[in-house]
């Protein structure tokens, strides 16, 4: 570690050393928890039927959780917080085993029950082919262009170009000062594809529609790490803006593709609450509101994230029509709740370790 990374003064938050395992933040687990049911409900109660891919409407239920598509986001502020801190002091090695092991086994399961319920239940809903299956095993599809076979999937495409940045820092070593370098250079690459002096290709490593996300949860677990200092609140003051910016133009978007319109002001106000609730997670100020069963709660967002959508639509049609819509709602969660629980105990939980001592 350099002398500059050394702090004389006491840090605000728990100092992990490269030995020390992070301790497990069940705040986060509760927010994985909101972001999941909101794109679950976004899915099931909104964008399902708006673009006519299933038969039934919530439409009193859509005027909110039209919102729900905003659980990406802060999705993606977790991410970079959680990231980083699982791979503070970790090898290259390990850190790439270590994410492997995390998505890999639920995505390949995932995969195949989609698939498998897709050619025999999806009634033509959603075409799939056997080169575009074996394509997204890789997850890296999107490089071939290659269709999802699910649409959730393009999340996951973000996330892995994320973790090659991690993946550089850990070679040339994790210290606050290098990260903090990046970080601004990061955000400052992401002003220049917006301002239109980078080629569009720069967009492809540098993710400026979701940027500010990753780099608020990386500065935040740096803000919880070693202490809040104010090139860190600049560094989120910058994010936030520059979140609210891109997300009023998304939801503009959004609103397009669907035949709504999105109140600015809602955005707004979800959009900054995602930093401030964040933000008070990484600084403790929750700590009391923590219960070790979000541990459970929280490890089950991953396979709900990955199993819901594609059958969760075909599902609706198939039954739709013979249940009241709320019933149908309501089983849905709870099918969808048990599955998740499934893969997480007979799949992940087992898989992991099991790959992590023959790769590791």
């Amino acid at each position: 570690m350099r002398p500059s990374d050394t702090r004389t003064r006491a840090p605000r938050g728990p100092v992990l050393s490269p030995q020390a395992a992070p301790a497990r933040i069940h705040e986060l687990d509760a927010l994985r928890l909101v972001a999941a049911v909101s794109v679950v409900l976004f899915h099931y109660t909104f964008s399902g039927w708006a673009d006519g891919t299933t038969t039934v409407a919530y439409p009193e239920m859509g005027s909110w959780t039209r919102y729900g598509y905003l659980g990406v986001d802060l999705f993606f502020m977790i991410s970079g917080f959680v990231v980083l801190m699982s791979a503070w002091g970790a090898t290259p090695r390990r850190f790439v085993v270590s994410r492997g092991a995390r998505l890999y086994p639920a995505y390949w399961l995932a995969i195949a029950v989609t698939a498998f319920v897709t050619v025999t239940l999806g009634r033509d809903l959603f075409p799939i082919s056997a080169g575009q299956v074996l394509a997204n095993l890789t997850m890296f599809q999107a490089v071939a262009d290659v269709p999802n076979v699910d649409v959730v999937y393009w999340t996951l495409w973000a996330e892995m170009r994320f973790y090659v940045l991690i993946l550089a820092l850990t070679w040339i070593g994790i210290t606050r000062s290098r990260v903090m370098a990046v970080l601004w250079g990061w955000l400052a690459l992401t002003v220049l594809v917006e301002a239109g002096l980078l080629p569009r290709v720069a967009d492809l490593v540098v993710q400026s529609e979701f940027s500010h996300y990753f780099i608020a949860g990386m500065a935040l677990f740096l803000a919880r790490d070693r202490g809040f200092t104010w090139p860190i609140g600049l560094l989120l003051t910058l994010c936030a803006g520059n979140a609210v910016y891109r997300a009023l133009g998304y939801a503009d978007a959004v609103g397009r593709r669907y035949g709504v319109a999105y109140d600015h002001v809602v955005v707004i106000t979800v959009v900054i609450a995602l930093f401030a609730i964040t933000a008070m997670v990484a600084l403790g100020v929750t700590r009391r509101l923590g219960r070790p069963w979000l541990a459970t709660a929280g490890a089950l967002t991953y396979p709900l994230y990955l199993l819901h959508a594609h059958i969760g639509f075909i599902l609706i049609n198939r039954v739709g029509a013979s249940l009241d819509k709320y019933v149908l709602l309501a089983a849905l969660l709870a099918t969808m709740a048990a599955a998740a629980y499934a893969v997480h105990r007979l799949v992940e939980r087992p898989a992991a370790p099991l790959i992590k001592r023959i790769l590791g």
